[in-house]
């Protein structure tokens, strides 16, 4: 028997024409304009959004170890600068990423469900991605349409696939991504086992929330989240397909997700697709080595946001033996543990062509949509062009050219980390 819910008895298609949004989000918006950083944008998310939600964006493996390690491995590595350098701003910041010409060497990782952290979802990153320039990646999983995201952004696009068992399903799909406009695929190879979340079973997290008194007292602390919840149509994986509701993910993945996909299937699967590809989850040499020989254009060196294999490693430290067995000439995109635009330009510095965050412009979606995205981008732009502009490097090219020569590694110390609220505060700076 089926629970009734307020979207099956249609209280959305009441509610959306109270126009209480702005009432509830107010101090949202308020709190979204006093940031400074990503870590005060990890703040307002958090005081916005429902604490099982919050928790599912938050969260990593098990005990969390690789996630504190990917961000403290940047703390790890020092930035040896140059001098009189005769530059001054605005730095050039533009590259090309799958070829396609970007105004910046980042860009928000495609990621799924972006809607359970505000009504807006993918809408509000593809539109920050317009307004800087910057690639777009839409998840297989997203809950907004391809064609939808296609009429957003105008500039490159990567589309994410997972290794489904249902090779009609994939081919559906690559066909839908073709037809929006999307320039390069990648395919996440690290996630053939669901990770295990323990604040997602503490939470008892489901999408959309169930309806114990739990989640219920969780709801009603953050009437912004809720009203937004209530008062619009229930997800759907609008990519894959509209009839497949959102509340089904579990069951969804454990269905269509192949453990036994092997490099044979990435071969059909290249064919398939016949563009630029890229391989989502490498964090060893010989695999990076296969990748190519299989065909793959681009490596994508990620650990899954820390949220699948704990204890891998954090990506910064694998990099440059990524780089330096596939040589010079192959593609490179990382993400994992970047909090900063300082953290942005070591990447470039040791081997990355381009850099995917993640967490940071979903903390700016959670905490205000549209103009949280471009917030949580425009930190990550300004901190970057003041970070190459003191290391005294011009370009991009510039910074992967000599990057070897201005990145040194030394021993972390109680030092590197700003005091005891650290992990409060996700590990960054400044508070609101």
């Amino acid at each position: 028997m089926s629970t009734i819910t307020p979207h099956k008895l249609g209280v959305h298609k009441i509610l959306k024409h109270v126009p209480l949004n702005a009432i509830f989000d107010a101090p949202s918006k308020r709190r979204l304009a006093k940031a400074v950083n990503i870590a005060d944008l990890r703040l307002c998310a958090k005081q916005r959004a429902h604490k099982m939600v919050f928790d599912y964006l938050d969260a990593g493996a098990d005990d969390e170890i690789s996630l504190r390690r990917g961000k403290d491995a940047y703390s790890e590595l020092e930035m040896h600068f140059h001098i009189l350098s005769g530059l001054k701003p605005p730095l050039d910041l533009s590259t090309k990423i799958f070829g396609e010409d970007v105004k910046l060497p980042f860009f928000g990782c495609p990621t799924a469900g972006n809607r359970m952290f505000h009504w807006e979802g993918e809408t509000a990153a593809a539109k920050a991605a317009q307004h800087h320039g910057s690639l777009y990646g839409l998840s297989s999983l997203a809950t907004t349409g391809i064609t939808e995201i296609g009429n957003l952004h105008k500039g490159p696009k990567v589309f994410q696939l997972y290794v489904w068992k249902d090779r009609e399903l994939v081919k559906e799909v690559l066909a839908k991504a073709k037809e929006g406009g999307f320039c390069a695929l990648a395919l996440t190879v690290d996630f053939t086992w669901y990770g295990n979340r323990e604040r997602d079973i503490r939470n008892d997290f489901s999408i959309p929330p169930k309806y114990s008194i739990n989640q219920m007292i969780e709801a009603i602390k953050k009437p912004a989240w809720t009203y937004d919840f209530l008062s619009h149509e229930p997800y759907t994986y609008a990519c894959i397909n509209t009839d497949v509701p959102a509340d089904s993910l579990a069951a969804f993945v454990n269905s269509q997700i192949a453990p036994e996909f092997d490099w044979k299937d990435a071969e059909w699967l290249l064919g398939e697709w016949n563009g630029p590809a890229a391989v989502k989850g490498v964090v060893r040499p010989d695999d990076a080595k296969r990748a190519v020989e299989t065909g793959f254009s681009t490596m994508w060196v990620s650990n899954h946001g820390a949220r699948q294999l704990e204890t891998s490693p954090a990506t910064i430290d694998v990099l440059p033996s990524i780089r330096e067995a596939v040589g010079p000439e192959v593609e490179i995109i990382m993400d994992g543990g970047v909090q900063r635009g300082t953290d942005i330009a070591k990447a470039l510095a040791l081997g990355a062509d381009s850099v995917g965050v993640g967490k940071p412009y979903l903390y700016g979606l959670a905490a205000g949509g549209t103009d949280g995205v471009i917030k949580a981008l425009e930190i990550l732009r300004v901190e970057l062009d003041r970070a190459m502009g003191l290391l005294g490097v011009g370009t991009v090219d510039e910074l992967k050219k000599r990057g070897p020569s201005l990145i040194k590694r030394r021993n972390a110390s109680a030092r590197d980390y700003p005091d005891r609220y650290a992990f409060e505060r996700g590990y960054g700076g400044g508070v609101i």
